[in-house]
């Protein structure tokens, strides 16, 4: 049987995210198109029309009232497809919303349809957007270089260790974020040296090529079953690629120095090299060789300091009597 609905027809909102390109609709969507009675636009720059003309399908630039898309549907029964505008259709809802509940019309059947969903990590393309305008319109982003941001990452890398050592979530959370604004920013800036320019879809693409071939075990037809075959795995790749005359190739000198040292021993222990501790007197030596130790252990001796160095300031804190929580 028809019912008071059905014959006063069908208004659809069909939504489509803007990191999604335009054209790129679902089928369901589609099928709402080709068979709407009416397609609208209220949005002169919306993207969509362009590429539903190019498929055959009539896009007014039009933005009708609720009173008249609830009169022009109940003309036997008809569909109109509003394609909804960034910002959404606040007036048009609310319009309809105020008709709907005045019991003065017979309203049309009302339909929220998505036509394309974000994709997992599409706010990044958000991100990739607003640095770009920020690079080329703030006076302080404009002017930035590698070298004057280096202390930056620096801080963040930090910070982000805090948070984690912390537990706090949503520090976790912003802090993350702080860190992909550093690499977001240095690849900005890359894609205008003149010589040897890359961007962010630059870095992107080199780090999946990067995982892709040193997880063999998952992309290709090697085979891993504990952690340490996967280690196994990820260090001859990484051997191979580097080709590296001294296992000590690729450890960075400025980190701080237990961490250092740590990563010197992980080197020589992996590789199975019979290395002596270089003989001192003073008190660096002695943290050589307890960084060494520690890592022979499987701790990370920067980490224990720090652990150890918080336990301290607590206790700093206790007795000045104020909580050992509380940022100074």
């Amino acid at each position: 049987m028809t019912t008071e609905a059905s014959t006063a027809g069908r208004i659809v909102l069909l939504t489509a995210s803007h990191r999604v390109a335009p054209g790129l609709l679902s089928w369901p969507a589609w099928q709402t198109l080709r068979a709407a009675d009416r397609v609208v636009c209220a949005d002169a720059a919306h993207r969509q029309p362009a590429y539903l003309r190019e498929a055959g399908i009539t896009v007014e630039h039009a933005a009708p009232t609720a009173e008249e898309l609830v009169e022009y549907c109940a003309a036997g029964g008809r569909t109109v497809v509003v394609l909804a505008s960034g910002e959404g259709e606040a007036a048009l809802t609310d319009g309809l919303a105020r008709l709907g509940g005045s019991g003065r019309m017979a309203m049309p059947d009302l339909e929220l349809l998505p036509g394309a969903y974000d994709l997992p990590g599409a706010r990044l393309l958000d991100l990739v957007e607003v640095m770009d305008r920020i690079r080329r319109e703030c006076p302080w982003s404009s002017r930035q270089t590698h070298k004057g941001l280096a202390k930056y990452g620096i801080e963040e890398a930090y910070e982000l260790v805090e948070a984690i050592e912390d537990g706090d979530r949503d520090e976790l959370r912003e802090e993350l974020g702080d860190v992909l604004l550093q690499v977001v920013f240095h690849a900005r800036i890359a894609e205008e040296d003149a010589q040897e320019p890359f961007s962010v879809d630059d870095v992107a693409g080199t780090i999946v090529e990067k995982l892709i071939h040193r997880h063999p075990h998952v992309f290709g037809e090697e085979t891993a079953s504990t952690p340490e075959e996967v280690k196994a795995h990820w260090l001859r790749t990484k051997a191979i690629e580097k080709q590296r005359a001294s296992v000590t190739d690729g450890v960075p000198l400025g980190q701080p120095g237990l961490a250092l040292a740590a990563k010197l021993a992980s080197r020589v222990r992996t590789a199975g090299l019979d290395v002596d501790l270089p003989a001192g007197a003073g008190i660096g030596y002695e943290l050589l060789a307890l960084a060494v130790r520690a890592e022979a252990d499987g701790v990370d001796p920067e980490a224990a300091l720090r652990a150890a160095a918080r336990a301290y300031r607590d206790a700093i804190r206790a007795a000045e009597g104020r909580p050992g929580n509380v940022e100074g």
